[in-house]
């Protein structure tokens, strides 16, 4: 039967290659998007673990440093340390300054030495934009010439910007931030408790976010056309297999001759996926998940993962093919005969209202959002988002069957009479052809939702784009009593940052703080109005006055809180000149005309005379900064989207092709009976564009109230809907499924005639 089962796989004429192809052709699609979903997963995880060693000399990383022995004494010659980030045009560069107290100091990765004092290490790319850069915007913050790159082992991704400079020990202790190591740390900030380093990686939360949205919104999409490529024209095998028991083949040989097809199918169409995902890697490589590239050797698949697919899809595809042929296995003439199956009945909405009923329970009467727990929030709201999305699946079939009949009693053409028979003879087949497009609307609903109500709520207004890209913040102190004093700057640092081209002023602002009388500490704010009339970008001040008091607050994007300082008049504070030269210096403000000569050189003056815990920063980078959050949550509702639709579109085709070769005997027959080819036409666009509205509808509904339970239950925010923008996209899916219903419609012409009605 083995035998039998592949010489009819194979060797079944043009149909049964047709076949074979078809269903191959589907499966590998779906196994390389499934291997894709892994490898992604993977690549989170190596492109975050390169993170770890700048958690160096953080308390939460101490567990795996190990720096000193159990007697106390240490088990390398102490490293000085010191992490801090620069800007370039509004990119990050992750500097690391090092100084060795001894041979044996701690190496970090990727390197293959310490650099001596006046001497650095470079990424590639960082090495690139130092050639193409004047010295003065860029080189001359490090000290030194360049001795060599740093290798992949220490690069979160390919175009990364990081650069390991050599101290001398003396000095570099004398800088803030620094700190004394004897180990490098191999903790990745998603292990990191405790005191991390700030905005490196991707810590716990963000990682359980990221993983959990991939489970839900790309995983079970790619599962679902998986499945549905390994029951392409499964009505013609139940045919065929049903005339073999007719004519005395057991349920037995039956269910071995349907195992070895199918498993014939998923093989090659698993072999062919393996293939497709090695040539698309450098390509899916490039693109930035969450903000940034991975190496191509970070999309890697375990041998876990290598044999989840390359067993489970063929064993999950013969499983499929035993449990469809069991109509055949019972009553084979029903089946050759095309008995209806019963139709779906009304408790198919349970499991969609049950999910609706957990989240609403998260969001009302439960204390989980308060627990704190990332992953035991996670894993909730993941458990009731997959059974929202299995709920849609289930009830898919029963709301279109309702749709069919609503059509029926309202048909006035041939055409809608017979797509809403067909539709309610086999409701099941009809949805599962759009079930992904449903998925896909649900995920793209909920997730734009709740990503757009949160921008919403923390989309800042920077003022006008000239002053923000154009103005330079180099915080020196917090203001308040525990900080040092800073010293007004001297006018040879201020005539050294005018020398500058394109400066067009300089603001400083000065501090005075105090303790309350609760016990809590003050501090007030003060510019000069001679100089803040050279910096727009902090305000004015009113006429007849020196000295205005501030409200200064830099980066800071919550509406309600923060409006443009550019735009605001300041009140006069009763201070002179003389008095604001003896208050300590809490903040340097720089105003150049935008230009990027002017910016940067700036930037590299202020950092050389100023050296601090943070660089100079834009405003619009400072901007840019404390929505990072926000901008990785917006690429990873793009990914989301734009990974989604191409699945449910590929769904889609594949299964209107693999019904039209199911209903090639029926349509070839009323082809005879003298129904026009067009009249056919319109009744396949019927039978796969009634199910997908009302799918679409109805996932959209789901995902509005998904993401309003999930705000409710997360935020203090109330839900606001997706913009004209996304609806407008919806209904562009809408049209583009259409189109792909449209483009299989030629099929229909060449698979219908005379040939397809002869008795098999």
């Amino acid at each position: 039967m083995i035998r039998l089962g592949l010489r009819l796989a194979v060797a079944g004429g043009r149909e049964a290659i047709g076949r074979l192809a078809l269903i191959a052709t589907a499966v590998a699609v779906g196994v390389a998007l499934l291997l894709t979903t892994l490898a992604t997963t993977n690549a989170l995880d190596a492109q975050n673990d390169r993170h770890a060693w700048l958690e160096t000399g953080y308390a939460g990383a101490e567990a795996a440093v190990d720096p000193a022995s159990t007697d106390g004494s240490t088990a390398a010659d102490p490293l000085w340390w010191r992490l801090r980030p620069d800007y370039f045009q509004g990119r990050e560069i992750g500097r690391v300054d090092v100084a060795a107290t001894g041979p044996d100091a701690p190496l970090p990765p990727g390197i293959p030495a310490l650099p001596g004092p006046g001497e650095y290490y470079v990424s590639p790319s960082l090495a690139d934009l130092l050639r193409a850069t004047p010295a003065a915007q860029l080189a001359d913050r490090f000290p030194g010439v360049e001795i060599g790159r740093i290798g992949p082992d220490a690069l979160p991704a390919p175009d990364s910007l990081m650069v390991i400079v050599g101290r001398d020990a003396a000095d570099l202790s004398r800088q803030a931030g620094a700190r004394q190591v004897t180990a490098i740390s191999t903790t990745p900030p998603d292990e990191c408790t405790g005191e991390c380093a700030p905005g490196v990686g991707t810590n716990a939360n963000g990682m359980t976010l990221v993983l959990s949205v991939v489970a839900a919104a790309l995983l079970f999409p790619v599962l679902i056309f998986i499945g549905g490529a390994t029951r392409l024209s499964a009505a013609r095998r139940e045919q065929r297999f049903a005339a073999m028991r007719l004519v005395g083949g057991t349920p037995r040989q039956i269910s071995v001759l349907a195992t070895v097809e199918s498993a014939v199918a998923a093989v090659a169409g698993v072999a062919a996926g393996f293939g497709l995902f090695a040539a698309l890697r450098p390509t899916i490589a490039g693109i930035p998940f969450t903000g940034d590239p991975f190496f191509p050797a970070d999309l890697s698949l375990g041998l876990r993962n290598v044999l989840l697919v390359a067993l489970g899809i063929p064993l999950a595809a013969a499983l499929a093919a035993r449990i469809a042929l069991r109509r055949v296995a019972i009553s084979p003439l029903g089946v050759a005969r095309r008995v209806t199956p019963s139709p779906p009945r009304a408790w198919r909405v349970v499991p969609l209202l049950a999910g609706l009923v957990e989240l609403g329970y998260l969001a009302y009467a439960s204390d989980i959002g308060e627990s704190g727990n990332s992953n035991t929030q996670a894993t909730a709201y993941l458990a009731g988002a997959l059974l929202v999305m299995g709920g849609l699946v289930v009830a898919g079939p029963w709301l279109t069957m309702l749709g069919s009949r609503f059509m029926a009693r309202r048909a006035r053409r041939p055409a809608g009479l017979i797509a809403a028979r067909r539709l309610g003879d086999d409701p099941r087949a009809a949805f599962r052809a759009i079930s992904g497009l449903v998925i896909a609307v649900f995920v793209g609903t909920c997730t734009v939702a709740v990503i757009s109500t949160v921008v919403a709520y923390n989309s800042g207004d920077a003022g006008d784009t000239t002053t923000s890209t154009g103005t330079l913040v180099h915080g020196l102190a917090d203001g308040l009593p525990s900080s040092p004093p800073v010293a007004p700057p001297s006018e040879g640092d201020l005539d050294e940052l005018a020398t500058v081209p394109g400066v067009e002023g300089i603001t400083t602002i000065h501090v005075r703080s105090d303790t309350g009388d609760d016990g809590r500490r003050q501090a007030w704010f003060y510019v000069s109005c001679e100089q803040i009339a050279h910096t727009p970008a902090l305000g004015r001040c009113p006429a007849g006055v020196a000295a205005v008091e501030i409200v200064p607050h830099f980066g800071s994007a919550v509406i309600e809180t923060t409006p443009s300082m550019a735009h605001t008049t300041w009140t006069g504070a009763d201070l002179g000149a003389e008095d604001l030269a003896t208050m300590p210096v809490n903040t340097i403000v720089v105003g150049t005309d935008g230009s990027a000569a002017a910016v940067e050189g700036a930037r590299t003056v202020l950092g050389d005379l100023y050296p601090a815990a943070f660089p100079p920063q834009t405003i619009s980078e400072m901007t840019a900064h404390g929505t990072q959050q926000l901008d990785s949550f917006r690429q990873l509702a793009n990914v989301v989207l734009f990974t989604s639709l191409p699945i449910a579109g590929c769904s889609l085709a594949v299964s209107i092709a693999g019904g039209l070769a199911d209903r090639r005997r029926p349509f070839s027959l009323l082809r005879l009976t003298g129904v026009p080819l067009a009249l056919l036409r319109r009744v396949v666009t019927l039978e796969a564009a009634v199910p997908l509205l009302i799918g679409a509808v109805v996932s959209a509904g789901a995902g509005l109230a998904s993401a309003a339970l999930f705000i409710r239950a997360q935020t203090e925010y109330t839900l606001l809907a997706p913009g004209v923008g996304y609806w407008l996209l919806v209904a562009g899916g809408m049209v583009a499924s259409l189109a792909i219903v449209a483009s299989t419609l030629p099929l229909l012409a060449r698979t219908t005639g005379p040939d397809a009605v002869r008795n098999e």
